[in-house]
């Protein structure tokens, strides 16, 4: 595609510049992942596809993806220290505020997941994939496991990272918060100490070169049962991350909480439907 880049208008320019920001924002946020939020705006499969194919689809799919691309780093980058300061001062607030975005994108989700049909098999895809996932987050919390960081568990994380974008519903924080690796992970991000970057961003990028066609793979062999099965996933890791302890303690925190949630629904509903208005270019 010639001047691909000049085809796309100045708000479809600043869209997807804000796309990729809240992309990144995705990414380093609790309980959000990136690809859900790739699948919500419809980009998706031009990501899958180029990351699967670089040297093909380089010159159809770079222009129009360079400024989510662009939007994804700064969203990442800058969110990172004013994340961490949140979640140390108001860590129940801020997850309920995260649970909430998260509810409220699950509509556009399921209406992605059936754009190629639903069958039993979807469902049962959906309730598999939420079980294991909300038993393997429940051992994984009585267990009480605690990892000294190191470079190896960076990579790791840069692992996790990768994973949260080419596979939606796939959340890094669901894995490393756990393992006691998702505060110095972020922190490391947000004071861009390369001790952190480095092999983080080594492990993200193996993960893309050896997953990435594997996985485009599977969701174009089996879109159904994939995309439920993210369903499922996302509102197992959703539930895992809930403070229900929170809710108790006080009726002012109690409050604070609902109305956290109450923002975050309202705002990813609006998102979504902001997302619909705007055209998309194939």
């Amino acid at each position: 595609m010639k001047n691909g880049l000049s085809k796309i208008s100045v708000i479809q320019f600043l869209y997807r510049l804000l796309q990729g920001a809240l992309i990144g924002l995705g990414a380093v946020l609790p309980g959000i992942s990136g690809g859900v939020l790739c699948v919500v705006f419809g980009i998706y499969k031009p990501i899958m596809e180029l990351l699967s194919h670089p040297f093909k689809n380089f010159k159809t799919h770079v222009p129009k993806l360079l400024p989510v691309i662009f939007g994804l780093i700064v969203g990442f980058l800058g969110i990172a220290n004013l994340l961490s300061f949140f979640l140390e001062k108001y860590p129940a607030q801020s997850v309920c505020l995260f649970v909430g975005l998260i509810a409220g994108m699950l509509p556009s989700l399921f209406r992605e997941a059936g754009e190629k049909g639903r069958s039993k098999g979807s469902y049962i895809s959906l309730i598999v994939a939420a079980v294991i996932v909300f038993a393997l987050l429940l051992g994984l919390q009585f267990a009480s496991v605690s990892i000294a960081p190191n470079f190896f568990w960076y990579l790791f994380c840069g692992f996790c990272l990768a994973l949260s974008v080419i596979a939606p519903g796939m959340s890094f924080s669901t894995l490393l918060m756990p393992l006691g690796l998702y505060t110095p992970f972020v922190d490391g991000i947000g004071h861009l100490d390369f001790s952190v970057l480095v092999p983080g961003g080594i492990g993200a990028l193996l993960t893309v070169i050896l997953l990435a066609k594997a996985i485009n793979a599977l969701f174009e062999r089996f879109y159904s049962f994939a995309f439920h099965a993210i369903i499922g996933i996302v509102i197992a890791a959703t539930v895992m991350i809930i403070p229900f302890s929170s809710f108790a303690s006080s009726v002012g925190l109690c409050i604070a909480n609902i109305v956290c949630l109450a923002v975050g629904v309202v705002a990813a509903l609006l998102l979504d439907r902001f997302n619909q208005s705007v055209p998309r270019e194939d």
